[in-house]
């Protein structure tokens, strides 16, 4: 079996949504490195675009919770590149907020950040996608909310979960042309995130991994690479999760501190 570099995108054409900064940016400068063009889009262009050598992402201003901004976004790819290979619907993102007294417009804004715009972006792709003889791949950019919901997270959390239920719903009615696939992000140190980890840069954080560290935007980087290349031609509907194996449930962490403070602690004496 010759498939020849699995990770050569060489005259394949891609979207980023928000691949402007973070993990986005990541995404993109990996598939400009592996001879892609790239097309990322954002509320408004950042001082410097992602690039890989020479190589520099094409900017777009969207707002990809409008369906005609996402749908121009699309035409705008393929006007420019002739084709559309790769989408990532990667923008997304919630402030925390108190699910019994955040206001119905907080929970519109996320909801059609984290869900509808994937939808909306999703389907002008696939309608390009589909009449080119190599077809194309979509990969949703997801979080381990949509499985293990934290407080303050309400509506990124069920906006994610959505996010999954799309992407197997579409894997079933887009193939064989389209294939769709979904990755479950953990714990990703990225600048923005930073203050969210603690004093001490996530370290204590990082403790509850399995692979003692948090992910980097290159590890869900290459998750993409793999998930839109010729290795993955029959993975389809699928959730890869990018997490480190996850996370120590609470309650062995609870039970391995309460038997450090037992061993430490002198059984009481009578009187």
């Amino acid at each position: 079996m010759d498939i020849g570099n699995p990770i050569d995108f060489t005259g394949r054409a891609v979207i980023v949504t928000g691949g402007t900064k973070g993990i986005g940016a990541a995404i993109a400068e990996a598939f400009l490195a592996a001879g892609a063009d790239v097309l990322v889009c954002g509320r408004g262009e950042p001082p410097e675009l992602p690039g890989s050598g020479t190589r520099r992402a094409h900017f777009r201003s969207a707002d990809v919770r409008d369906p005609a901004a996402a749908a121009a976004l699309v035409e705008a790819a393929v006007h420019h590149f002739g084709r559309l290979d790769v989408l990532v619907n990667n923008a997304g993102g919630s402030p925390d907020a108190d699910a019994a007294t955040v206001s119905p417009r907080f929970v519109e804004k996320i909801v059609a950040l984290n869900l509808l715009a994937p939808f909306y972006v999703s389907q002008a792709a696939n309608r390009a996608m589909q009449g080119q003889r190599d077809g194309g791949s979509v990969v949703n950019i997801g979080s381990v909310s949509a499985h293990t919901p934290q407080p303050g997270t309400a509506a990124y959390s069920a906006a994610k979960a959505g996010l999954l239920g799309l992407t197997r719903a579409l894997a079933l009615e887009w193939a064989p042309k389209v294939r769709v696939n979904h990755i479950t992000t953990g714990l990703v140190r990225t600048q923005r995130a930073a203050s969210v980890y603690g004093e001490d840069c996530g370290t204590a954080v990082a403790g509850v991994v399995p692979m003692r560290r948090m992910a980097t935007p290159d590890d869900v980087a290459r998750a993409c690479l793999y998930l839109a290349g010729d290795l993955a031609s029959y993975v389809n509907g699928a959730d890869l999760a990018v997490h480190g194996g996850g996370e120590v449930p609470a309650r062995f962490l609870a039970t391995a501190r309460s038997a450090t403070t037992e061993a430490c602690t002198p059984p009481f004496s009578s009187p």
